[in-house]
């Protein structure tokens, strides 16, 4: 994977030291610790907000984990391009999602220690139900998914259980349910809950 500022030294050391000083100031705390793991897709819910991201960042610079995200692909243009990839961005064309998925997978068998955070929502808007995507990644490339959250009342954010893919993607989506209804993002009237595609046969949706 392409370099970022993750491992950038001094930069990077900075960063962290940066995060926790503007997490403290803005009343936030972390908790929760990573799985001594090589590989996983770690999902962080609810994605209400612009903010989330920027919480997210500072996050990872305090657990130092060197992480990719996904983003649209319209964000990676000049001048800004090199920027979201240093900071760990892998452009993705979201309108082909069983091409992502399938891309992402192989990025993962070509790696031996990778962590993607994905957001399940795929929308910072109220949708019905969740993408599947990072189940169909995490399953396909036989990685667990770490769940992680930015609770906004308690100003709490930090990881959560890692769940391993059983392939019954109904009985996992209620474990992870169970795990975020404690949870709520910025504006809770934009939160989708971590529910299925009814229209769509939960075995092998995305």
């Amino acid at each position: 994977m392409h370099y970022t500022i993750f491992e950038t030294p001094v930069i990077g050391s900075f960063f962290r030291m940066v995060s926790r000083v503007c997490l403290k100031a803005m009343g936030w705390r972390v908790q929760g610790e990573l799985p001594c793991l090589p590989k996983y897709v770690i999902i962080a819910a609810y994605h209400t907000s612009n903010w989330d991201f920027v919480i997210g960042i500072l996050t990872a610079f305090v657990l130092k984990i060197r992480i990719y995200w996904i983003g649209k692909d319209n964000l990676f243009k000049p001048p800004f391009d090199r920027f979201f990839r240093w900071i760990g961005g892998i452009p993705i064309n979201r309108s082909k999602s069983q091409r992502m998925v399938d891309r992402i997978i192989q990025v993962f068998h070509e790696h031996e220690n990778l962590i993607i955070a994905l957001a399940p929502e795929g929308t910072r808007k109220k949708a019905g139900y969740w993408k599947t995507g990072f189940y169909h990644i995490a399953a396909g490339a036989g990685v667990p998914i770490v769940l992680a959250f930015i609770d906004y009342p308690s100003k709490t954010c930090g990881i959560g259980p890692t769940l391993v893919p059983t392939g019954d993607i109904d009985s996992d989506m209620a474990v992870i349910e169970s795990f975020y209804s404690g949870i709520t993002g910025k504006y809770p009237d934009m939160m989708t809950p971590p529910a299925l595609d009814p229209g769509k046969n939960s075995k092998t949706g995305s």
